[in-house]
């Protein structure tokens, strides 16, 4: 059974940086590419950043381009999610999730959430002004 456990969430200010990592068990993690999305109250889920299975790819929301940065490590099963220049608008639970598909290397189909087979519960991030 494959798990995905977020941490590193909490309430920070406006300008404040902010990491939040990902613990993939149950499966090799270099097979999976892995992504992160975020939901607000009451606002469908949104693409946040995905990394390709082999980590030559990254990929970014119009939203935290510039501001945000995703990485995994094969080794240590992780991927994490550099936050900076955190606006209030930042502010949701963040999801990450992993794909199966070997062929799931592109924007399409990694920014949409219906092609990933595994998420992680959520980990809240709230930003104050």
């Amino acid at each position: 059974q494959v798990q995905l456990v977020e941490s590193g969430g909490g309430l920070v200010q406006a300008g404040d940086s902010l990491r939040v990592s990902c613990a993939v068990s149950g499966r090799t993690f270099s097979s999976l590419g892995m992504g992160w999305f975020r939901q607000a109250p009451g606002k469908d889920r949104e693409f946040v950043a995905a990394v390709s299975r082999s980590r030559s790819t990254t990929y970014y929301g119009d939203s935290v381009k510039g501001r945000f940065t995703i990485s995994r490590d094969n080794a240590k099963n992780t991927v994490s999610l550099q936050m900076n220049s955190l606006k209030p608008e930042d502010t949701a639970v963040y999801y990450c999730a992993g794909v199966r598909n070997p062929f799931c290397t592109d924007y399409g189909c990694l920014a949409s959430p219906v092609g990933y087979d595994y998420w992680g519960q959520g980990t809240q991030v709230t930003v104050s002004s």
